[in-house]
């Protein structure tokens, strides 16, 4: 009998329900930014201690993986959550709300990193059964501050290097406890782009001895959304969002420069290459086409996050056996959001998953989505996630792919 048949992972996962919520509110109520999360990570040691656990700390990060070798040897697989929160207004009105204003968890870091600690607990319970090593990667900075990818760097991830790698995250728009996941494109590419247009500025009554940045601008950005419907195909999809346009002081002055600001999203490398391009050419050209000149630049932002079609096919199959027929979700379409698990997933073949944690009462399509101040969690499915991880450690370590 396998460690997977010995073992219910929800059983488990229920009975430390208690700890579980308590350490997701307590992370909660103490959001941090960025790279340096040092509360939230005491925290997390603190609910690790006394286990069977050696720690590598992050020395670019408050990040740090904690280790797990078993009574025998074997593959090496890694679970992650992330700790970092948003610079989000929480408006949720909850007992263990945000008491740093500002400082949100509107984005459910709180419940993964909760979750792993958890799940950590449980397989260490298990540690004589285990053939192999497992890696809980607790990681900062993963809203745009590459938390992940520092922590590669650093070569966390080398000693030794995982032959699989899941992550969960939750979704507070998908009914509370159905596991949803995709093979290939799961995330989108995420650059940051901006521009500066320079005209000639001028009498606003006096167009035509200045050279207005502004109608240069609009057009330009007009260029862009053309080239993004006309250019791009279906089967390979890009967005390119301008978010913001700043230019002049007042009413009657024509500004000498323009500056933009936008996003190029792509679920390709290709893709992402030719988008790039795309944004310095029509820029550039434009600006020239009227007089004026221009300046564009990308900065690189996560790369595509790419599932592993064997991890999928496990994730599900674990999903059914688990929680029955009804809680996997094959979604339909990759998400044009972005994470930093695709650093990990460059390196290790794996999958990211969706956990639902809408509750089961009223319309979950309507909740507060991800990244909005009254964005919540039904506690009440989150072992769900503890088991999955659970489920699939073990189950790699014992069968690898099968």
């Amino acid at each position: 009998m396998t460690i997977a048949e010995l073992n219910d992972w929800t059983a488990a996962a229920e009975a430390g329900h208690a700890e579980l919520i308590a350490l997701r509110r307590a992370i909660h109520a103490e959001p941090e930014l960025g790279l340096e999360c040092p509360r939230t990570a005491e925290k997390l040691k603190q609910a690790l201690a006394g286990l069977p656990l050696t720690f590598r700390d992050s020395e670019a990060t408050s990040g740090f993986i904690a280790r797990l070798e078993g009574a025998k040897p074997g593959r090496t697989v890694l679970l992650r959550g992330d700790m970092d929160a948003l610079p989000i207004v929480e408006e949720t009105g909850l007992d263990f709300a945000s008491r740093t204003h500002g400082h949100m968890h509107a984005c459910g870091h709180d419940t993964h990193s909760a979750m792993l600690a958890s799940a950590a607990r449980i397989l260490c319970d298990r540690r004589d059964d285990i053939a192999g090593t497992v890696l809980f990667m607790f990681q900062p900075g993963e809203e745009g501050m590459h938390g992940a990818r520092y922590m590669i760097d650093e070569g966390l991830l080398d000693d030794p290097t995982p032959d699989a790698a899941f992550a969960l995250h939750i979704f507070p728009n998908v009914p509370g406890g159905a596991i949803g996941c995709r093979a290939g494109a799961m995330l989108a590419s995420a650059d940051k782009v901006g521009a500066m247009i320079s005209g000639k500025g001028g009498h606003a009554a006096m167009p035509h001895d200045a050279i207005d940045p502004v109608p240069i601008a609009c057009e330009a950005v007009s260029a862009l959304q053309s080239y993004v419907a006309r250019r791009t195909t279906f089967t390979d999809p890009a967005i390119l969002s301008v978010t913001k346009i700043s230019a002049g002081t007042t009413h009657n002055v024509i500004p000498d420069d323009v500056e933009l600001l936008g996003t190029i999203r792509t679920l390709s490398d290709k893709a992402r290459k030719a988008m790039g391009e795309a944004f310095e050419r029509i820029i550039t050209k434009v600006a020239e086409a009227h007089g004026a000149t221009a300046g564009a630049w990308i900065e690189e932002g996560y790369p595509p996050t790419i599932n592993d079609p064997r991890a999928v096919a496990l994730i599900r199959k674990l999903a059914v056996e688990q929680f029955g027929d009804s809680a996997y979700i094959d979604m339909p379409a990759p998400s044009m959001g972005a994470e930093d698990f695709s650093y990990v997933l460059q390196k290790v073949p794996g999958a990211m998953a969706f956990l639902g944690v809408a509750p089961p009462d009223g319309d979950a399509a309507g909740r507060a989505p991800l990244h909005n101040p009254s964005m919540m969690v039904d506690e009440a499915v989150l072992p769900r996630g503890v088991a999955m991880h659970c489920a699939f450690a073990t189950r790699f370590l014992e069968r690898g792919w099968e």
